[in-house]
C-alpha cells in the first residue's frame, strides 16, 4: 500500500460522504489497512485533505501551464486552457470534487499552507487575461475579477456535469469560451 493508493481511495470516500462524515477508519477499510497503519502514511485526516488539495492543484497547474507556454494568441490559449481544465475535472472527478467542495474544511494552519498553491493557479488565469489585454485581444478592466468569474463558472460545472449528458466537457468548455470571448450581447 502506498500514499497514492491511499489518496485515491480517500478522494472517493470524501467525494461520497463529504469530508466531515468520512473517517480515518473508512479510508483504512477502503485500502485494507489497519487504522494505525494508515497513520504511518498520514498524520491526520487534515493531512490527507491537504495532500489531496495539493495533488489536485499541482495537476491543474501542470496542465494549464503547458497550454499557456504554447506560442498561440491569447484567445486560443484561453480556449485550450478551458478545455484542459474542464477535461481534467472530468478525468479526475473525485479529486476535483474534493478540491472544489471540501477546501473549506481545512483547519487554519492547513488552510494557510493551501492558499499559496491556490493563488498560483488563479494567477495563471489572471496572467493569461492580462496577456490578452496587453495584446489587444481582450478587454477586461479587472483581469483578477475576470479570472475569478471564469473559475467560478468552470468550477460550478462539477455540480451538474454528467459524462453521459448532452455535451462533452470539451463542448461545454467551448461554449463557456464563446460566452466569455464574445459575450451575451449580439453584435
Amino acid at each position: 500500500m502506498n500514499r497514492e493508493m491511499i489518496l485515491e481511495a480517500s478522494a472517493q470516500i470524501i467525494r461520497q460522504k463529504g469530508y466531515h462524515a468520512a473517517s480515518m477508519q473508512d479510508i483504512a477499510d477502503a485500502v485494507n489497512l489497519q487504522k494505525a497503519s494508515l497513520y504511518h502514511h498520514f498524520s491526520s485526516k487534515q493531512d490527507i485533505l491537504l495532500a489531496l488539495l495539493d495533488q489536485a492543484l499541482d495537476l491543474l497547474i501542470e496542465r494549464v501551464s503547458a497550454v499557456l507556454s504554447r506560442e498561440l494568441p491569447a484567445d486560443e490559449k484561453f480556449r485550450q486552457a478551458m478545455r484542459e481544465y474542464l477535461g481534467c475535472l472530468e478525468e479526475h472527478a473525485a479529486l476535483a470534487s474534493v478540491l472544489l467542495l471540501e477546501h473549506r474544511s481545512l483547519n487554519p494552519e492547513y488552510h494557510d499552507r493551501h492558499i499559496p498553491r491556490r493563488d498560483r493557479f488563479e494567477r495563471l488565469w489572471r496572467d493569461l487575461i492580462q496577456e490578452g489585454v496587453e495584446s489587444g485581444v481582450f478587454h477586461a478592466d479587472d483581469p483578477a475579477m475576470t479570472a475569478r468569474a471564469l473559475l467560478g463558472v468552470m468550477n460550478w460545472t462539477i455540480t451538474w456535469y454528467h459524462p453521459d449528458g448532452r455535451y462533452s466537457s470539451e463542448e461545454i468548455s467551448d461554449k463557456f469560451a464563446d460566452l466569455f470571448l464574445d459575450g451575451l450581447r449580439g453584435r
